[in-house]
Parts: structure tokens; sequence; C-alpha cells
């Protein structure tokens, strides 16, 4: 993708050379080829020697150190120095190696007539462009390349190693031009905001609201695609939606005032899985040496095996990377489907999805921590259709969606009931955000955001069967609530709450 996009120009100066042949062209393709080479070059060099202290590619980070260059001086070895000009002068010889070798020799056939030139040169370019574009998105399916279609290992410094650097810093550059954030912060004072935050968050921790019979139980997290809670029966006043998850409901805990932290699936699951509340024009999973720095829920499940399933593309937004980074040791998506099913255009259908994840579990050994993300309820809601149809009107291929992804939530559950791993085994359902629902179209609406959350399965104590917990909070509050319950680490999610904490305030961020 990287040398398709670095190889536009200097091929448009070539069709340009051969169409109006001159002694200015040579120049150009040179001076702008240099110009490359040395942007790389210069990438490259500070990539390997920062590598070391950033512990992660580089980034547009780098532009905040340049400003401040007596910094760089000072903090910087003599060797960093002498290796940094080592690399670039050695890369910048080899490059001019190539070049010689491949355009020295360059002869452009020009005795052709003018308007044959030009027939044949704006040819020439369109096919190539053409063929570069498909190069740099990564072919012609839905999602375009990502840096996580090069990831492939659970230690992120190989997968560091597997992405291109131009790519990555190019990548971070647009990503931080895109987020401008100041015009969503308030104008408060930072002395203030600390204060608020302190308020929110500063409550006696330890409490005795312990809702699984052992600690060590397996978990089974069921991430519903945008699943709002206005669209499921026993969460609003919509009927004949939701029947089986109504009834799990009534026999689990039932958090009905939980809110999504954002509108998009990378930022349901980093969410969800991290306790990271969501910021204005920033998927924390594109930004790898970002969300390294802040922990996931596996993290603190000592002895379990992790795995993550989706039946669509993980590329979309990282998700995928950002899953593998944190130690997940299996991150499964549509490219271990069987070739003979049939597919949606975005995704698996969710009957074959739970298939699938049944099989995966049943290889594992306890405990484990087993995830899994659904699709069919997404756009265009292309899964096995009835005859006849339940819900007629606004968002009705929505509605009708969610009927069939609870017929297959339903069937999944009476499977899970026959394995021998069911009895110690709670299972988490939770929305990664909310969707327009006939009586809910307007995204401005808080309760637009509002979503389920069921901690339900044989591993709940009988005391908590059948509860509802009416507190408010978020996404970003499931990390914390879970990591209590298997005496985990909680001061590795400041940023979530335990909503089974009778002390924990009241609110969602």
């Amino acid at each position: 993708a990287s040398a398709a996009a670095f190889s536009a120009i200097p091929l448009l100066i070539l069709v340009l050379t051969y169409i109006w042949p001159g002694k200015w062209s040579k120049p150009i393709f040179y001076t702008f080829l240099s110009i490359e080479i040395l942007f790389v070059a210069l990438i490259h060099c500070g990539e390997i020697n920062a590598y070391t202290e950033w512990n992660h590619k580089l980034t547009t980070r780098v532009f905040l150190h340049l400003s401040n260059p007596d910094e760089v001086f000072r903090t910087a070895g003599f060797s960093m120095f002498v290796w940094f000009f080592f690399y670039l002068l050695l890369e910048i010889i080899i490059a001019f190696f190539l070049v010689r070798v491949l355009f020295l020799e360059l002869k452009l056939n020009t005795y052709l007539g003018w308007q044959r030139r030009i027939l044949s040169g704006v040819l020439v370019l369109f096919g190539f462009l053409a063929q570069f574009f498909l190069l740099i998105r990564g072919g012609i399916q839905q999602i375009p390349l990502n840096i996580a279609s090069a990831y492939y290992s659970n230690n992120h410094v190989l997968n560091d190693l597997s992405v291109n650097s131009i790519y990555y810093f190019t990548q971070s550059y647009l990503l931080h031009n895109r987020a401008s954030i100041d015009e969503f912060m308030p104008d408060i004072k930072q002395k203030e905001a600390e204060s608020i935050v302190k308020h929110l968050y500063n409550y006696p921790k330890t409490h005795t609201e312990f809702i699984f019979k052992n600690e060590k139980p397996n978990i089974v997290v069921v991430v519903l695609e945008g699943w709002s809670s206005n669209a499921i029966s026993c969460l609003s006043k919509t009927q004949k939606s939701t029947p089986n998850f109504d009834k799990l409901a009534s026999e689990g805990i039932l958090f009905s005032n939980i809110f999504a932290c954002g509108g998009t699936s990378e930022i349901g699951n980093s969410s969800i899985f991290s306790g990271y509340p969501a910021l204005p024009e920033i998927s924390i999973s594109m930004h790898p040496e970002k969300h390294r720095k802040i922990h996931t829920i596996n993290e603190e499940l000592k002895g379990y095996s992790s795995n993550y399933l989706f039946s669509g593309d993980l590329k979309y937004e990282n998700i995928g990377g950002y899953f593998m980074d944190h130690g997940f040791q299996h991150v499964y998506d549509e490219k271990i489907f069987p070739s003979n099913l049939k597919k949606g255009k975005l995704n698996y259908f969710d009957k074959d999805l739970y298939k699938l994840f049944l099989q995966k579990i049943n290889k594992t050994k306890e405990p484990f921590l087993h995830c899994v993300f659904t699709g069919s309820t997404h756009s265009p809601y292309d899964h096995p259709k009835k005859k006849k149809a339940i819900f007629t009107g606004d968002e009705a291929d929505f509605m009708n969606s969610m009927v069939y992804a609870d017929e297959c939530l339903g069937s999944f559950i009476l499977k899970c009931k026959k394995e021998a791993w069911f009895k110690n085994t709670a299972f988490i359902f939770v929305a990664d955000h909310g969707h327009p629902t006939p009586g809910l179209p307007n995204p401005s609406s808080k309760n637009f955001f509002r979503i389920p959350f069921l901690i339900w399965g044989a591993a709940l104590k009988e005391e908590y069967c059948g509860t509802k917990q009416h507190k408010i909070g978020s996404q970003s509050d499931i990390a914390a609530t879970l990591v209590y319950q298997v005496r985990g680490d909680l001061n590795k999610f400041p940023w979530s709450k335990d909503l089974l904490n009778p002390k924990s305030p009241e609110f969602a961020l």
C-alpha cells in the first residue's frame, strides 16, 4: 500500500515526460524521488532509535520533541546520534544505487505523434492509478487495509516489525490532524476538573457483594451488535422482539440503566474490555502506542485462556490488533469460517457464528474467557428472513434482524446447557452501542445510548438470580464490575466503577 502511494506521483511525472518531453522532466523526477527517499529514510532511522525508549513505532509524537530540539540533544546519547546518521547514510546510499540501476538507462519512446502520445499516456496513467488505488486499499473487499492486516502475534514487538513504518506514520499523521477535540471540551479549570473526577471515583472500593459461586468461573462475553435497550422487550415497551433474551433476563442480574460510551463498535469493545470511556473524534484502538498503556479484563484473569471471535472483518478500526496486543491467545474473524457457508455482505450469520463459537469453547480447557461479537443486527440486515416479518414501518429491517438474532441466541444457550463446562460458567451479555428504533430514532437523545447489560449463568449464586440493578452506569463500568468479582486489581481500570458496589456513585461516561 505504501509503495503504491509513493509511486503514484513519480508515475504521473513519467507520463507527463512521455507526453511533453523536455529537459525539465528528469530534474523534477529525480528531485521528487530524492525527497521521498529522504522522507522514508528519516522515518526508518528515527524509529530504529526511538523504539527502545517509546516501545512503539514512530508517530506524530516526534513533532512534539522536535519542536524542542534542546530537549532532544540533551536526552539522546552520543551513540544514538551516531547510529541515526549511520542508518540514514546507509539507507540513502542503497536507495540511490537502486535508483541508478532502475532509472539511469530509462528512455521513453517519444517518436510517436503528440496526439498518440497523449492517448496512450492517459490510458497508461489511468490503468496504473486504478491498480495503485486497489493496492493502497488492499483489494476490493469492503474494509480497506489496516495495520491489523499485518498483525500475526500476541507479541506487539513482532507485530510492529510486520507493519510498514511509512504506512503507520502517515496514518498517525492523518489521525492526528483529524482528531481536533478542543471544540468538544468544556471550558473548565484544571483544578476544578480534577475535583470533579476525584468526587466521582473516590469511593470505598471494597464490598461483600460477590455474585459467583467461586472465584474462578468460566466467563463467556457476548457482545451484541447494535442491541438497543429500546428494542428489547424486557427493557422497553417493544413487544415480541426478544423473548429469549427476556427469559435470560428474568433468571440473571439485569442492569437497566446502562449507556453506551459511543456509537461505534471499536469504541464499544475498548470500553467493555478496558473500562476506557469514549473520546471525541478518537478511537483508541487505532492508536497502538496509546491502547497498550491501558489494561484489559483478560489480563486480570490469571490462569485463564482468552479468545475472541467475530463473524466479520476485525481489521475495522484495528479491533483485532487491539485484542492481540492485549494478550488474547486466539483472535478469530471471518477468515476461519467454512467456505461453504452463506455469508451476508458484512459478516456470517449469527446462527453459524454461535455454532463455531460453541465448537471453540468445547475445545478449550477450563477456566476460560471466551468472547463473541455478533453481526446480523448490523446494516444491511441481510440475515435469513422468515416469510412473514413481525415488524413493519420505521426501522423494520433492524427490528426483524433483532428477532432473528434473539432466536439464534436462544438456540445457542440451549446447546450450552448440555455441556459439562456450563455449570461453572457466567455469561455476560452487553451491546457495543445503541441503534435507532421505532420509538426512539433521535441519536441526540440520551436514551438512544441505553443498552442491555446482563450477567447470567449457572455460576451465579441463587440469591442474585432474577434480580435487577437500576444504578446508572456505562459500558466502561463493566470491566471494574467483573474484575472485582474475580479478585483482580481495580487500580488498573481507573475510569471504570464497580456497579455492584453499593457505595459507587451513579453516573455514566
